[in-house]
């Protein structure tokens, strides 16, 4: 039998929107017995297969460490290292890491959550907290989330990017940053495109804490990891990562260096930018696209085709409310100064992947390894719903 999965929707109303709940279609294997393209397989020829799959992309891509894992219905099939942290070192599992844009995707729960208990409101402009900004009469936290606000980005080739060559190890204020981005033209008219800027959630940041009078790193602490159990993910204020350290290393400036304590202040949102582990993403990739920590209703809203599909994509991908929907699979791929990442949650497999990569001397610093590595191991366990990012 071949298992096809499915996307489909059926619309219901939350925080005053319209929204669609994803439908589940998972095959069900016996105990030690793996479901790979509808047929239910070994788990130790799959663990097997996918151990090929990486080695063969850190040989191609020249990666010199890879974290990965994969769950299959919230249960941990296989969580991984290959290569080595440092010259000498071998990367393990346990390694923490730069998660980065993963947690876009817990700023988008946050606000739901505050959502439904009537905080605040998706619809609420920006003009509530911060009138002086650029049509922030017109701007709303929902626009911010899903990056249609139509601000520009700070992380400019102009504009930022020279300085943070000259110092990497200069500490950014939140204030710093969105002075950058609004500092230019606006992309568009408030909801009339979709432009990701890392500006709208460093604005976003500090809404979610003027409306809470809470610390962001504090939301998301005790309304998701706390309630998900990921003791190895924290926010940092400086350039510290907790022990043991995955080392990053990057050829951006001209020169193969070590890019591990580069300052991550300019990433996101002041307490959103956070350090992780493999076991912690992959447990996020799980309850982020189960919407394990929200109503069924918010869940289907934070997935919900609200924004316009992505040309380069195919029409079944949209960026939701902290994430990215793309062919059926819910996900985030953040990558900077050296680390790259992949989280991804197939709702109708009831498959999550986790990638975490860094990069040999000779990796290419166009792309993201981490994502290249995902598709090619979603490839294998669910070849009818590949990653298209």
């Amino acid at each position: 039998m071949k298992l096809r999965a499915s996307f489909a929707f059926a619309f219901v109303f939350s925080c005053g929107a319209p929204i669609a709940h994803a439908a589940n279609n998972a095959m069900a294997c016996p105990a030690e017995l793996v479901e790979v393209a509808g047929t239910c397989t070994p788990a130790k020829e799959v663990i097997a297969k996918i151990d090929e799959i990486v080695r063969a992309s850190m040989a191609k891509q020249d990666l010199k460490a890879v974290l990965a894992g994969v769950a299959i219905d919230g249960k941990p099939l296989l969580i991984r290292a290959w290569g080595d942290s440092m010259t000498g070192v071998p990367a393990t599992p346990d390694m923490h890491f730069r998660n980065g844009a993963v947690a876009i995707a817990y700023m988008g729960t946050v606000l739901l959550q505050l959502c439904d208990e009537r905080v605040l409101s998706l619809d609420d402009k920006l003009s509530r907290w911060f009138p002086q900004y650029p049509k922030a009469d017109r701007v709303s936290l929902k626009m911010l989330i899903n990056a249609t606000s139509g601000y520009a980005d700070y992380v400019n080739a102009k504009i930022l990017v020279p300085p943070l060559y000259a110092n990497p190890f200069r500490a950014w204020t939140p204030d710093e940053l969105i002075a950058m981005g609004l500092g230019q033209p606006m992309k568009c008219e408030p909801g009339a495109c979709w432009s990701y800027a890392h500006t709208n959630f460093v604005i976003l940041g500090k809404v979610l804490e003027k409306a809470t009078h809470r610390k962001l790193e504090d939301l998301i602490r005790e309304r998701i990891l706390d309630r998900l159990g990921l003791k190895d993910t924290r926010s940092e204020n400086t350039a510290i990562i907790q022990e043991p350290v995955l080392h990053a290393f990057d050829g951006e400036r001209g020169r193969y260096e070590e890019s591990t304590y580069w300052n991550p202040s300019w990433t996101l949102a002041h307490g959103a930018i956070m350090t992780s582990s493999i076991g912690d993403v992959l447990k996020s990739a799980t309850a982020i696209g189960t919407g394990a920590l929200l109503p069924p209703q918010s869940h289907a809203l934070q997935l919900a085709p609200l924004t316009a599909k992505f040309e380069r994509w195919n029409d079944k991908s949209y960026y939701g409310l902290g994430v990215v929907v793309a062919n059926g699979w819910v996900i985030q791929t953040p990558s900077f100064a050296g680390y790259a990442a992949f989280m991804g949650y197939l709702p109708s497999r009831k498959l999550a992947i986790a990638v975490s990569n860094t990069l040999g001397e000779k990796g290419s610093l166009e792309g993201n390894r981490s994502t290249d590595l995902a598709a090619e191991i979603a490839k294998y366990l669910a070849p009818d719903t590949p990653v298209r990012y």
